[in-house]
């Protein structure tokens, strides 16, 4: 029994492994070989090798979009962690029987299409849509709301795609959070605060971490959102890698752009890695 257990182990592993070294690594050394190739208005990739398209990234307009990248996903992803942490906490914590019905609510947009989704945030946010016929109705505005085409409308539609990737971690990570812990905090005089920021904080942080992740990445990356809901007016990260590859054609550029954002994440996960135990390290995995 246990042969057949080792052998049965040993070709799953194996089946994971050649997946991520067809559909991962394979891939990402490619577009870092295609990074050092040459742009001409002939081929798509020549040689001989340059490291040019790497000192292009130097040029201010480039700098300006990663930086304006990185701020966006950062606030993106901080808006869903203030929404999604009390959601999913009292999700977690609930003892009737509608937890399941709310946990099903956030799985739900999964069923739908995220670009269906978006192109749903239009009538909601263009001038005469549902969010300005409402306030215009109530009184609180004289005038329609200029949301559509505007960075405002970026962050609203990211939020409303990625919130649910930080709810489900933190959901699971709360879930398993020992109340013994907390009761004992309680016994010992702790208010509520503090039984927060010594006990529930501390050890949720791995969901925490695990749901900022999953949405700061897709955040920066996600090219539609910004094409609907920001027009020609927001060009993120993953709209200039987009525009690199389909419309200018250079694929060296958009390579070497793909290449050092993948560098700049690396670096950031190492950061969280070396920072964090080993036991975080196997509740984060």
């Amino acid at each position: 029994m246990k042969h057949h257990d080792g052998i049965l182990k040993f070709f799953s592993l194996s089946i994971i492994w050649l997946w991520l070294v067809i559909f991962a690594l394979l891939p990402f050394c490619l577009v870092t070989l295609a990074s050092f190739a040459s742009h001409d208005d002939i081929h798509l990739l020549s040689f001989p090798v340059t490291f040019a398209n790497f000192q292009e990234l130097n040029n201010s307009i480039y700098v300006k979009i990663f930086k304006q990248s990185f701020y966006i996903a950062g606030i993106c992803t901080l808006i869903c962690l203030l929404l999604g942490y009390p959601f999913a906490y009292i999700i977690a914590r609930m003892q009737s029987r509608y937890k399941s019905l709310f946990t099903l609510l956030i799985v739900i947009p999964f069923w739908t299409s995220s670009l269906i989704r978006t192109y749903s945030m239009i009538t909601m946010l263009k001038p005469k849509g549902v969010i300005s016929s409402i306030l215009m109705a109530l009184g609180i505005i004289d005038k329609p709301l200029s949301l559509l085409f505007t960075d405002t409308a970026v962050m609203i539609g990211l939020v409303y795609n990625l919130l649910p990737f930080m709810i489900l971690p933190l959901l699971t990570n709360i879930e398993r959070l020992d109340n013994r812990l907390v009761d004992a905090a309680r016994d010992l005089g702790a208010n509520r605060f503090t039984t927060f920021r010594k006990i529930i904080l501390p050890l949720t942080m791995p969901g925490i971490l695990s749901g900022c992740i999953l949405v700061f990445l897709p955040a920066m990356t996600i090219f539609y959102i910004p094409d609907l809901l920001g027009g020609s007016k927001s060009i993120l990260l993953g709209n200039l890698i987009q525009n690199q590859f389909l419309i200018a054609q250079n694929w060296p550029l958009g390579s070497a752009i793909s290449v050092v954002f993948t560098l700049m994440l690396a670096i950031l996960l190492f950061i969280y890695w070396r920072s964090t135990g080993k036991k975080e390290h196997r509740e984060f995995l």
